[in-house]
C-alpha cells in the first residue's frame, strides 16, 4: 500500500513539485498538509522556494484546526534589511520536517526597537524562535566616506556592544531562543581598499568581530549563533548587488535558503524531533564491495581510490557516534563474516563496539529497523537510515514513512555530504549524558538478554537492583533536564518543551519543584533519566509534567517517583495533587499513567488536555524492588 493516499487533482506519477501545485490548484493543500513534508523533502532550491511560496499563503490557524497534532513553531523575523524572502523558504524548511511555521515579520530595520522594548510586537508574538538577521550593510551604512579599516573596526565594536545588550534584554524578557548569525565580508567592500595591507587589516578586524559574535551564545543561554561561513564555503553567493541597492535585501536568496535550512534544523530540535539513531547499510555504504562476494580481504576501506572515500565516511560516522548518536548496522549478510570484518579488518575505522547493535541477516530491512526500535525502546521516527540501494531505501520509505532515508549511490566521495546535509542530529548543546549514551544503550540490550533468563518480569526486576535518587535539580542538572523535555516524546505527559532558561526560572521559583530522577542498576549508571515538574498552589500540588527517558520506563521508576511526590505532598499539608495529560501522536503509551496510580479525571481543560486528581487518601506503595532515596530540599543559593 502507498504511504499516503492519492487525492483528486494529483497523480502518483507527478513530480513532487507538480503534486504540490496540483494540490494548490485543487484547493487541497490544507486538507493534505501532512503529505507536504514528504513531497518537499528532496526538492532542490528553486523548486523548494516555489513550494514555500504556495505554502506561505496558507492560514496556519486553519491548518491547525484540521490537523491539531502538527507541531507549530512561531518564528519572529527582524533585522537590518528586507527579509520577506526568508518566509517562503523557511515555511518550506519547516514543512520538510512535518512542522508548521507561524511567522511574525517585523518592520524594516526595526531590530533595535524590536529587541530593546519588551512591549514591542516582537515580544508580544511570544515566538519560539526570534531571528535577528545581521548583514554587512548594517556596518557599511555607518562608516564615513572615505573610510579606513579603523572606521570599520569602530562601527563593528559599537554594533557588537549593541547586540550584546539586546541579547541580554531578550534573555531577561523572553523564554524563546534568539538566533543571530555571523556577517559576511563582501568582495565589493574589500576591493575598495587598493592596498593589500589595508585589506588584510580589514579581514582581521572582520573575523575578530565574527569570533566575538560566535561567543554571544556562551554568554547568553537563550542565544544561538549560526555561522554563515560554512554555507558560503559551498559556493553560495553572499549578496545580489541589485537586490541590495534597490530592495535593501542585503543577503542573497541562496544564502537565506542555507540559513533557513539551519533554522529548520534548530526548530526541529526545539519541537522534540531530533533524530537519535543512524542505521547504516554496510556493502557499498560503509565499505566498498559486497562482503559475501569478495570476502574481508577484498572490501575497500582504505588505501585505494575508492577505499579512501569509504574511510572518510567511516571517520565521520564515528565522529557523530561519539556525540550521543546511536549507530546501528543493518545489512543483508551473514552475521559472522560481518562481525569478523568489523573486528579483524586492520584498516577498518568503525568497529563492532561503535554500534549499539549489528544486524546482519536476510530479512527485509524495514522489519529489522522496526525490531531495533523496539529493542532500543525508541520511536521509529527517531531513525535515519542510509543505504546505497534505491530499492532498499524506497522499501523503507514505503513501509516505514516516519524513518528518514538518506539515499546514497555509487559515488562514495559524496556519502559524507549527503549524510551531513540536513543536520538530523543537531542539538543546542551536548551534555555529559550524550557522550555516554551509546554505552548506556548497549547496556540496555544486555539487560534485555538478562531478562530472557528469567521466568517472570517480577523476578527480573528484583534481580536488577534498581536504585533511584529523586532530588531537587541543581544548576549542573539544568542542561540535561531541558534536553529531556526537548527530546523525549513517548513518556512525556504534556510535551511542554523547556529551554534552559525556562528550567532555571522554574528552579528559582519557590512555588515550584524541579525534581531530577537519577537511576542505576546492576549493569551501571543510567544518569539523569527523568524529571518531575510540580507547582504548589495553596492546598493543591499541580504536576505540570512528568518526563522519563524511554531507556528506563516500565521498570517501576515512574511508579516509585510518583508515589514519593504524593507522599511528600500529603506530608507537607496538601489535600490534593492534580496531573495533566495532553495527547500527542507519540505519547499514547502514558495515556492511563495517572489513572493507574489512583488519579481520577476531573476536567478537560481544552479540547486536548485532561486533568486528573488524587485526593491523597490512598497512596499506592512503591514497588519493593526499587531502592529510592529522595530529597525535596533546595540547595542553599
Amino acid at each position: 500500500m502507498p504511504a499516503f493516499p492519492a487525492t483528486s487533482g494529483t497523480s502518483n506519477g507527478d513530480h513532487p513539485d507538480q503534486e504540490i501545485l496540483a494540490l494548490h490548484r485543487a484547493g487541497q493543500l490544507i486538507s493534505q498538509y501532512p503529505r507536504v513534508g514528504h513531497l518537499v523533502a528532496d526538492l532542490p532550491g528553486p523548486e523548494l522556494f516555489k513550494a514555500g511560496q504556495l505554502l506561505a499563503r496558507l492560514a496556519p490557524d486553519e491548518i491547525l484546526r484540521q490537523h491539531p497534532t502538527v507541531p507549530a513553531v512561531t518564528v519572529a523575523i527582524t533585522g537590518h534589511g528586507t527579509l520577506s524572502a526568508l518566509v517562503p523558504v523557511l515555511t518550506a524548511e519547516l514543512a520538510r520536517h512535518g512542522m508548521l511555521l507561524r511567522p511574525h515579520v517585523a518592520d524594516f530595520d526595526s531590530y533595535v526597537f524590536d529587541l530593546s522594548d519588551p512591549g514591542s510586537a516582537l515580544y508580544a508574538a511570544e515566538a519560539d524562535l526570534v531571528l535577528c538577521v545581521l548583514d554587512p550593510m548594517m556596518v557599511f551604512d555607518e562608516v564615513p566616506v572615505p573610510w579606513r579599516p579603523t572606521d570599520v573596526e569602530r562601527v563593528l565594536g559599537e554594533k557588537l556592544n549593541l547586540i550584546g545588550q539586546l541579547a541580554a534584554r531578550f534573555e531577561a524578557a523572553s523564554r524563546g531562543t534568539l538566533v543571530l548569525n555571523t556577517i559576511p565580508l563582501l568582495h565589493r567592500h574589500t576591493a575598495q581598499l587598493v592596498d593589500h595591507q589595508s585589506r588584510a587589516r580589514l579581514g582581521a578586524v572582520w573575523r575578530e568581530a565574527n569570533a566575538r559574535l560566535l561567543g554571544v551564545a556562551d554568554q547568553h543561554a537563550g542565544a544561538v549563533v549560526i555561522d554563515l561561513d560554512p554555507i558560503l564555503a559551498e559556493g553560495v553567493r553572499a549578496s545580489d548587488p541589485r537586490m541590495s541597492i534597490y530592495a535593501k535585501a542585503h543577503l542573497s536568496q541562496d544564502l537565506l535558503a542555507g540559513y533557513a535550512r539551519e533554522v529548520g534544523n534548530l526548530a526541529r530540535h526545539l519541537a522534540g524531533r531530533t533524530k537519535k539513531c543512524l542505521a547504516l547499510d554496510l556493502d557499498d555504504t560503509v565499505w566498498g564491495g559486497v562482503l559475501g562476494e569478495v570476502g574481508m580481504e577484498g572490501i575497500e576501506v582504505a588505501e585505494s581510490y575508492r577505499g579512501e572515500a569509504f574511510r572518510a565516511f567511516q571517520r565521520v560516522v564515528k565522529q557523530i557516534g561519539s556525540q550521543g548518536v546511536l549507530l546501528a548496522a543493518v545489512s543483508k549478510n551473514d552475521v559472522e563474516p560481518v562481525r569478523k570484518a568489523l573486528t579483524d579488518q586492520p584498516s577498518m575505522t568503525l568497529h563492532e563496539n561503535d554500534f549499539v547493535q549489528v544486524i546482519a541477516n536476510w530479512r527485509p530491512k524495514h522489519e529489522n529497523l522496526a525490531e531495533l526500535a523496539e529493542d532500543l525502546n525508541v520511536g521509529i521516527d527517531s531513525f535515519v537510515f542510509a543505504d546505497d540501494s534505491p530499492y532498499e531505501g524506497g522499501l523503507v520509505r514505503r513501509q516505514l514513512p516516519d524513518v528518514t532515508v538518506i539515499q546514497l549511490d555509487n559515488e562514495p566521495a559524496l556519502h559524507v555530504s549527503k549524510l551531513l546535509r540536513d543536520g538530523w542530529f543537531d542539538v543546542r548543546e551536548l551534555t555529559a549524558t550524550d557522550r555516554t549514551r551509546a554505552s548506556k544503550y548497549r547496556d540496555e540490550l544486555v539487560r534485555q538478554d538478562f531478562l530472557h533468563t528469567f521466568d517472570s518480569l517480577d523476578d527480573y526486576l528484583h534481580e536488577l537492583n534498581i536504585r533511584v535518587r529523586l532530588a531537587v535539580a541543581g544548576e549542573q542538572d539544568i542542561p540535561r533536564v531541558s534536553q529531556l523535555t526537548l527530546r523525549t516524546n513517548q513518556f512525556n505527559l504534556t510535551t511542554r518543551r523547556l529551554q534552559q532558561a525556562d528550567v532555571r526560572a522554574l528552579a528559582d521559583d519557590p512555588a515550584w519543584w524541579v525534581l531530577a530522577i537519577h537511576a542505576s542498576d546492576r549493569f551501571g549508571e543510567n544518569g539523569l533519566v527523568g524529571v518531575v515538574l510540580a507547582r504548589r498552589d495553596g492546598g493543591a500540588v499541580h504536576l505540570d509534567n512528568f518526563v522519563l527517558s524511554c531507556r528506563v520506563f516500565s521498570r517501576g521508576i515512574e511508579h516509585a517517583c510518583l508515589a514519593s511526590v504524593l507522599r511528600h505532598a500529603r506530608d507537607t499539608g496538601a489535600d490534593a495533587v492534580f496531573g495533566s495529560y495532553r495527547p500527542t501522536a507519540k505519547n499514547s503509551a502514558v495515556k492511563h499513567f495517572y489513572p493507574r496510580y489512583g488519579f481520577v479525571p476531573v476536567a478537560d481543560d481544552d479540547t486536548t488536555t485532561t486533568t486528573f486528581r488524587h485526593d491523597l487518601v490512598d497512596i499506592i506503595a512503591s514497588p519493593e524492588y526499587v531502592h529510592l532515596t529522595e530529597s525535596f530540599q533546595r540547595s542553599p543559593s
